[in-house]
């Protein structure tokens, strides 16, 4: 069994502005690795801002994810922390919604792409084909972005799949606490499974966003959460409070692939 300090880390991020994020994104690593974090979760869409101009703009594609990373590649090998961060990119034609995984060996991949797009999204990007996890020190957890939270089944498919914990980059507006809240401590108890949110925050170009990070335990229950402020949520992940959370509660054990057809009476 494994245990794993992580930490979602919340700020505003500035519209199209790669450098500033990435400036950003490796000062909250740093911070965080101080504190004996091993993963950092950063917000959808921080590395490019969530904000029309930037998502309509140029993007970073996939195929070159090159110098500009460089302070946060920096920031990871320094701490010896993975980090995942939202970013709006272009993969060949497509434009997506993506998350890039640093590691401190100084790689970086662009390995999800959303798959539920929301509002003005669906008229900007083109949704991801696959899931993905990544593991981290022993510890395999599924990647999501935002929306994709909002429905069971893309938690449940990373839990069938292995996953102990469930990765949410999101970017919340005014008016959404109460759904956020619901959902990702829903994805936790659905799958006896750690969700670790990441919300951005503050204003971004046109929009406002409500931060709200945290890291909710396999019963759903906050470890550790945010208002709206800049900081970090930092808990354990711990794989053992995993299997025994499932060997009480067996829903992902019990999951049918068919309930059969319905019979309306």
């Amino acid at each position: 069994m494994s245990t794993l300090l992580v930490a979602a880390a919340q700020a505003a991020a500035v519209s199209g502005d790669l450098a500033a994020n990435v400036g950003t994104a490796a000062r909250l690593v740093d911070l965080a690795a101080g504190q004996g974090v091993r993963l950092v979760v950063l917000p959808e869409a921080f590395l490019t801002g969530y904000d029309v101009e930037a998502f309509t703009g140029p993007l970073p594609d996939v195929a070159d994810l090159g110098g500009w990373l460089d302070p946060l590649r920096a920031a990871s090998a320094e701490g010896g922390v993975t980090v995942v961060a939202g970013a709006a990119v272009c993969r060949g034609d497509a434009r997506r919604l993506s998350l890039v995984v640093v590691r401190p060996d100084g790689s970086a991949t662009a390995p999800y792409d959303k798959q539920h797009l929301d509002g003005l999204e669906k008229q900007l990007f083109t949704v991801g084909d696959h899931g993905a996890s990544i593991d981290v020190d022993g510890v395999e957890l599924g990647l999501s972005v935002c929306y994709d939270g909002c429905f069971p089944e893309h938690a449940q498919a990373a839990a069938l799949d292995g996953a102990v914990g469930y990765l949410a980059a999101a970017a919340y507006f005014p008016g959404g606490g109460h759904r956020r809240d619901l959902y990702y401590a829903a994805r936790a108890v659905e799958n006896g499974m750690y969700v670790v949110l990441a919300g951005l925050t503050g204003r971004c170009g046109a929009w406002e966003f409500i931060g709200g990070s945290a890291v909710y335990d396999p019963e759903g229950r906050p470890l550790a959460r945010l208002d709206d402020g800049e900081g970090l949520a930092i808990a354990e992940i711990d794989t053992e409070v995993v299997a025994q959370t499932r060997a009480t509660h067996t829903m992902v054990h019990d999951h049918r692939a068919s309930l059969g057809p319905r019979v309306r009476a």
